[in-house]
């Protein structure tokens, strides 16, 4: 299993990043000024990409594993990277996420805690509504992991 960065061609793997966020054009708006790693385990396995946001704040915009590689441990491994890797330069890694029975529980379980949320976000910036598991997302929640 290895972790690497990838600095170039980031859209190469856009068929694993629409898989946390469904629309192309809010990918474009974090994918280039973000970092982006991706854990090679026989095969691309998962996808993290990670921005900084001022103030000591370094957010997880995206985060996805190949649907057959999903409940294997990819992600969790990719965000302890992270955590180890920008622990000495910042001091909160953040994510915002549709308020999902999927999601919420599973950064929960990697250290995150509910910091705070914006109303109506998927509404008013997706041109189509969001389902989840039956479920429209409606708010961006966010949950913030001290480093």
């Amino acid at each position: 299993m290895e972790i690497k960065e990838i600095k170039k061609n980031k859209k190469q793997f856009l068929s694993l990043l629409l898989l946390a966020d469904e629309q192309e054009d809010m990918i474009d708006q974090y994918l280039e000024r973000g970092t982006m790693y991706v854990l090679d385990d026989d095969g691309i396995q998962c996808e993290c990409v990670v921005t900084d946001e001022g103030h000591g704040i370094l957010e997880i915009k995206n985060i996805a594993t190949q649907p057959e590689a999903q409940g294997k441990g990819y992600g969790r491994i990719l965000i302890e990277f992270i955590v180890e890797k920008y622990k000495e330069k910042y001091s909160v890694l953040q994510v915002g996420t549709g308020d999902s029975p999927l999601t919420i529980p599973f950064y929960e379980k990697c250290g995150f805690i509910r910091s705070h949320s914006i109303q109506n976000f998927f509404i008013d910036h997706y041109d189509h509504p969001i389902y989840e598991q039956g479920i429209q997302l409606i708010d961006m929640i966010y949950l913030q992991r001290k480093l």
